[in-house]
């Protein structure tokens, strides 16, 4: 410590000289403290410096907030110490580490603690140190718990009324206040207006979305935070998004289908508060009649033209105000069941269905095709007619040869024909072509014994 002393007082002496900048000596965290009235509050004082190394004179003095009133607390050097006596056991000077303690701290006892200090070092003559800190106190008194109120009590109109809540504490000070609406905090809007404490709310005016739960929270420096209880405000309004429903027939937009003969029921709803009263209207060109009173109406088609018009009127008896929704009933056939679920939405498109056929139709055609225009059922077609009429000449030279004998097939037309298989159309024609230049060869799996009566049979 004595070592670390020197050093420090080495270092400061040379910055003192050199830049006529004091290095702190001393110490005091934190600046600012809140402290609970009737605690105690200890002002604590590191000194970078061995006080044996030094001699030192100086102050504890305080000022109130405002400024207008200013005391000397505690005068000292190394050898005395002068306490204000009017302050009596409320204050206790430290000589060790120059530290002052408050005790039993009063709202009185809030504002700037000075601390003055000037230092001698004994290994530097005629320069003295000179060290200042100010610490500022708060004295506060605990929050209690908030309680809410909500003027006017009872529940109000929309567009039509005010609101104004009010939260207010029996203990505390410096108090902060907060709203919340379903623990969702709130802020200042064109609606919503706060006093400078936020201890008052007003809504102005009141809607529908102002509904729910309210309750404020209060806080201050010592205190984390209290909770008022909750106060629902309840909002009349509407009637708001009304529309009109069924489950039966094929609906599109206004207008709902029914099958001949079927019943079908209708279902009036709208956001409203208090719930709304509803007339079901039928209109026609002699004019309109009330014909069922509720959110339900049943219709029977059998008793319908070939199409109606209906009105599903919602009236708010609180708020009144009134809302309409029109719609035609048209009577004609859906078909079955199965039907209706295939217009109302099939998982197969009209799309797929068209590609498929095509594709069932092309592979038809060229089974077809293929039964027909097989090359050896036209070669076997020639070996079913008349002897005399498959012993035509030809230049092959096989006339006379048995191996000729079997199942032909054919491979290629050189000449007119520019593809190097022949199409059916050729091979059904060989017969008739007396001047075509072929080549056929002949796979033979079995000679008769008699070959030429074998073939005329």
């Amino acid at each position: 410590m004595e070592a670390t002393g020197r050093t420090v007082l080495y270092v400061c002496s040379v910055l003192l000289i050199l830049t006529e900048v004091s290095c702190q000596l001393i110490h005091i965290d934190p600046l600012v403290s809140h402290v609970i009235e009737g605690e105690s509050l200890l002002l604590s004082v590191e000194t970078h410096f061995p006080l044996d190394k030094a001699d030192i004179q100086g102050t504890w003095s305080y000022t109130m907030i405002s400024g207008t009133k200013s005391r000397m607390l505690v005068t000292f050097t190394k050898e005395n110490v002068i306490t204000d006596m009017t302050y009596g056991d409320h204050l206790v000077f430290r000589e060790s580490n120059l530290s002052l303690e408050i005790k039993n701290l009063k709202r009185d006892d809030e504002g700037d603690y000075h601390l003055s200090l000037n230092i001698k070092l004994h290994n530097q003559t005629g320069s003295i140190i000179k060290e200042e800190k100010t610490v500022l106190v708060t004295v506060d008194v605990p929050v209690s718990n908030p309680v809410i109120e909500k003027s006017p009590s009872y529940a109000v109109i929309e567009d039509k009324a005010n609101v104004t809540w009010t939260c207010s504490v029996e203990k505390g000070t410096r108090v902060k206040f907060k709203w919340f609406r379903d623990n969702v905090a709130l802020g200042a809007s064109d609606r919503y207006h706060f006093s400078q404490d936020s201890a008052t709310l007003l809504i102005s005016p009141v809607r529908k979305e102002d509904k729910g739960s309210y309750h404020c929270v209060a806080s201050n420096p010592v205190t984390a935070g209290q909770h008022s209880r909750a106060v629902e405000l309840i909002v009349y309004y509407g009637p708001y998004n009304l529309e009109v429903n069924s489950g039966q027939g094929l609906r599109t937009g206004e207008v709902f289908t029914i099958n001949p003969g079927e019943p079908v029921f209708f279902e009036c709803q709208a956001d409203s508060n208090p719930p709304n009263s509803y007339v079901w209207i039928s209109k026609s060109s002699n004019g309109t009649d009330i014909i069922a009173e509720g959110p339900l109406l049943e219709v029977r088609s059998y008793k319908l033209a070939q199409a109606e018009e209906y009105l599903c009127r919602a009236f708010n008896n609180v708020t009144q105000k009134q809302d309409e929704a029109q719609f035609t009933l048209v009577v004609a056939s859906l078909g079955t069941g199965k039907e209706k679920h295939t217009q109302e939405g099939s998982s197969v498109s009209p799309l797929a269905i068209t590609v498929c056929s095509l594709f069932a139709i092309g592979f038809m055609v060229l089974f077809f095709l293929r039964r027909t225009c097989h090359p050896k059922r036209v070669l076997m077609s020639i070996y079913n007619k008349p002897f005399s009429e498959q012993k035509r000449p030809h230049r092959s030279g096989h006339e006379d040869a048995k191996e000729d004998f079997g199942i032909y097939e054919f491979v290629s037309i050189p000449g007119k024909m520019e593809s190097a298989q022949a199409s059916c159309r050729s091979l059904a024609r060989l017969e008739s072509i007396q001047d075509m230049h072929t080549t056929i060869y002949d796979v033979i799996r079995h000679v008769p014994e008699t070959p030429s009566h074998s073939l005329l049979k």
